[in-house]
């Protein structure tokens, strides 16, 4: 079914959008929800509690993706656990990602630099326009999706070795364009 009749769906607020929701994106959901808290209970909970956001958001919202609409509250979500979860502990999975990726930013705090926030993202995003499809790929299933450098080598057809060094020269360039940008290191 196409993600606009699934939306019709919602609006309709007929229980089968959330089967067919759950049937066309529910292996993604579930695999991002997973590999950041490495949990297949807890991320079947934040699956089912995104379900329940998706049934409470739309309507009246009318997501143009539903798929990035979906998975992005499905992080959310599994990221709301996972600092649950972790809160005097180290989950050495997806704090690796982050601790690689935190070196780009300076530390948050300040209320200027949370209102920054939503800028820097736009210029995130300008940035990974500049990127080949690969690079922009590659980075965004690391960052956003957090997965593992393995599944990203046997994604691209590549070693372990390559996709590190792959992130890192990313990495550095975006630090590089954030500098550019003004955007506080």
């Amino acid at each position: 079914m196409d993600d606009s009749r699934i939306i019709e769906l919602f609006f309709e607020r007929s229980e089968q959008a959330i089967t067919e929701l759950s049937n066309k994106y529910g292996s993604l959901c579930r695999r991002v929800a997973d590999n950041i808290l490495n949990s297949r209970v807890d991320a079947e909970e934040c699956v089912n509690d995104a379900y329940l956001g998706v049934w409470n958001t739309i309507p009246p919202q009318r997501p143009e993706h539903l798929a990035g609409y979906v998975c992005r509250i499905v992080r959310n979500q599994a990221i709301k656990k996972y600092h649950a979860n972790t809160a005097e502990k180290r989950n050495s999975f997806y704090d690796v990602a982050l601790d690689e990726i935190e070196e780009v930013f300076s530390s948050p705090g300040s209320v200027e630099e949370e209102i920054d926030a939503g800028e820097t993202a736009r210029r995130i995003n300008a940035f990974l326009g500049t990127l080949d499809k690969e690079n922009r790929i590659l980075f965004v299933r690391r960052y956003w999706f957090a997965d593992s450098i393995e599944d990203l080598a046997a994604l691209f057809h590549t070693g372990r070795h390559n996709v590190s060094v792959r992130l890192s020269r990313i990495r550095k360039k975006l630090k590089e364009y954030l500098a550019r940008e003004g955007v506080p290191q």
